[in-house]
């Protein structure tokens, strides 16, 4: 058993919520790196060895389900654990996230505990 911390990417464009996500998953036990477009998110999960990642649907340069579709293609991080972070809160919206390979898909407002606990269950 190792005393290194799960590895986590978050990425959203709006900095409140970067912090706020970033605090809770820290406070939880997770290291977080933080993006805040798809596209530096993109080059980060190339380049790091994450765990899981919680993306924005809405960024700049690539959204979120752009750089969902790039994970799942990439043999190296399809099996990457992915939430979906969205204001868009259509059913609509949430069947397009789950079809194209989202993990999970958590609304905003959201709660913090609830996204901890879905972290913990797709990063055991």
């Amino acid at each position: 058993m190792t005393d290194e911390r799960p590895l986590v990417l978050v990425a959203d464009d709006d900095e409140d919520i970067v912090a706020l996500v970033s605090a809770v998953l820290s406070r939880a036990g997770f290291d977080v790196i933080q993006a805040s477009d798809g596209a530096r998110a993109l080059e980060l999960a190339r380049t790091k060895r994450f765990r899981l990642a919680v993306l924005d649907v809405s960024m700049p340069e690539l959204d979120g389900m752009d750089v969902l579709r790039f994970v799942r293609a990439d043999p190296d991080l399809a099996n990457l654990p992915v939430i979906l972070l969205s204001a868009r809160a259509q059913e609509t919206d949430v069947r397009i996230g789950y079809a194209e390979g989202a993990s999970k898909y958590v609304r905003k407002p959201f709660s913090p505990r609830e996204l901890t606990e879905i972290v913990r269950e797709l990063v055991p």
